[in-house]
């Protein structure tokens, strides 16, 4: 057993407002510098939809993550044999299209335009060329268009339904949408790591960030296509990728994360998980139908003595394992099983989980009363809005027993909060849901607690850093990451 720990996230998806504060917040501290500018290390999607770039989830064209061939775990996008022979160019590389053409505006008209009949226009600029352009698109373009026949319809993630249910999604009775934030995953089998020629992305050891060594990277872009979550990005300006680091100089100080402290709808916990090392192969190795369970049994009981010994042998210290007692995360996807990863069939054993939203039921109306078509207890789960083969799509690599569960839990919650506050319930329907989806109502208080009432402490936490351990942090980087990023004593150069 070779225990290590991870710095882990749950997003509560039933939670987000859609307000984007998260990506603004993370955009100004981060990435406001020149070659940066097309870069959202945080964003926020809306689903159904094709996102940030355009389609990140279609791996027949970006061919990214993980396959297994010849019963080999092999990177889809690069080899031995393909890195010289894409050398100066990377086919599987989202172009600026993919994304978008970052923009300002000519504001200068604005001020020093001359007296006239008609209000003055700030035309758009171009940040990469300087010149005045058209803008056709952005980082959150198709934001709030759950119904479009151009986003929405071509959402990867609708493979997974019929014909039929692609149909209803459509209906306009039946329009519904969720939105979907997005972070580097830092996972425990990082295809971005695996893939740079150069070596310059690595795992920190102690906590399992996964960072880009700026001094180290010569610009082959392996790590872009290799990601299969396009959360690595390169900077034009200086020649070099960059990616989300987690925010590690406030963690290291204690803090949370600039987009988990600023997120309004309060979705975001962050804690620290145990896991076994050595089954990282194993478990990326799994079947679409056991690896989420296999992925989920990695993560360690940081109460079990074997685990403890193991991993103070490991040289974790006893205040980190305890932080792992008290992680919010262990509670999401360990205990309660109520947080699932986002396309693990990429497997690279993501790192972030997501507790899957609930959505609008079908209803009908008869007279002057609305009524939802539901005919038993957890009827309406399968007749929600969101089809459950799209969120296991999404979340479940497929598995649609592992939402189901999920959601059935989260209904019975709503049915036992409300009998307990409402009374328009009763308690024999609310237990019975709860027995139903094998919660008790202690759990059920538990999740009820962290879900709605949970303090900043509870939502966030953060393991001593133990920074007085680590040789490379000589300055501190948080205050040169305008001049020098990242922490460096000199800034990153392009070439050798």
């Amino acid at each position: 057993m070779d225990v290590r720990s991870q710095i882990s996230m749950v997003f509560h998806l039933d939670k987000c407002i859609g307000c984007h504060t998260c990506s603004i917040a993370c955009k100004n501290i981060w990435t406001d510098r020149q070659g940066t500018e097309y870069m959202w290390w945080n964003n926020v999607e809306t689903k159904p939809g094709t996102g940030f770039p355009t389609a990140w989830e279609d791996q027949e064209k970006y061919q990214g993550g993980w396959e297994i061939r010849n019963g080999q775990l092999k990177l889809k996008s690069t080899g031995p044999a393909k890195v010289v022979a894409n050398i100066f160019h990377n086919p599987h590389q989202p172009s600026m299209d993919d994304y978008y053409e970052p923009w300002t505006y000519d504001y200068e008209k604005l001020f020093d335009a001359p007296e006239g009949d008609d209000q003055p226009v700030a035309r758009p600029v171009s940040r990469v060329t300087g010149e005045y352009m058209e803008v056709e698109a952005g980082p959150n373009w198709d934001d709030d268009l759950g119904g479009s026949e151009i986003y929405a319809a071509n959402d990867p993630n609708l493979d997974a339904l019929t014909e039929e249910q692609r149909q209803q999604l459509s209906a306009v009775e039946r329009l519904v949408m969720f939105y979907f934030p997005r972070i580097c995953n830092h996972c425990l089998n990082p295809s971005c790591v695996a893939s740079c020629p150069s070596g310059a992305l690595y795992k920190r050891g102690e906590d399992g960030i996964v960072l880009i060594d700026q001094k180290r990277c010569r610009a082959w872009r392996s790590c872009i296509a290799a990601c299969p979550y396009k959360k690595t990005y390169y900077n034009w300006q200086t020649g070099k990728s960059e990616k989300c680091i987690l925010c590690y100089p406030r963690l290291e100080t204690g803090q949370a994360p600039a987009c988990f402290h600023s997120c309004v709808g309060r979705i975001r916990y962050l804690g620290v998980l145990l896991y076994d090392a050595e089954r990282i192969e194993e478990v990326a190795k799994m079947s679409d139908d056991q690896i989420v369970e296999g992925h989920r049994s990695m993560i360690l009981d940081p109460w079990d003595p074997e685990v403890v010994s193991a991993a103070k042998a490991n040289g974790i210290p006893d205040d980190v394992i305890d932080s792992a007692r008290k992680s919010p995360v262990y509670r999401f996807v360990k205990e309660w099983k109520i947080a699932l990863p986002p396309h693990l069939e990429f497997r690279t054993l993501p790192m972030l989980f997501y507790v899957p939203p609930m959505s609008p039921v079908m209803a009908g109306k008869e007279g002057d009363s609305v009524y939802h078509l539901s005919g038993n207890l957890f009827h309406d789960i399968d007749e929600s809005r969101v089809p459950v083969s799209y969120l296991a799509k999404l979340l479940g690599a497929g598995n649609e027993g592992l939402v189901r569960y999920a959601l059935r839990k989260q209904k019975a919650i709503r049915l036992y909060r409300r009998a307990k506050t409402v009374g328009d319930v009763d308690d024999a329907t609310a237990l019975r849901a709860l027995r139903e989806a094998d919660c008790t109502e202690e759990q059920a208080e538990a999740i009820y607690r962290l879900t709605a009432l949970c303090t900043f402490d509870e939502r966030f936490v953060i393991p001593p850093m133990h920074r007085e351990e680590a040789i490379q942090m000589i300055e501190e980087p948080h205050g040169h990451r305008q001049s020098v990023g990242f922490g460096f004593n000199a800034g990153p150069q392009r070439g050798l």
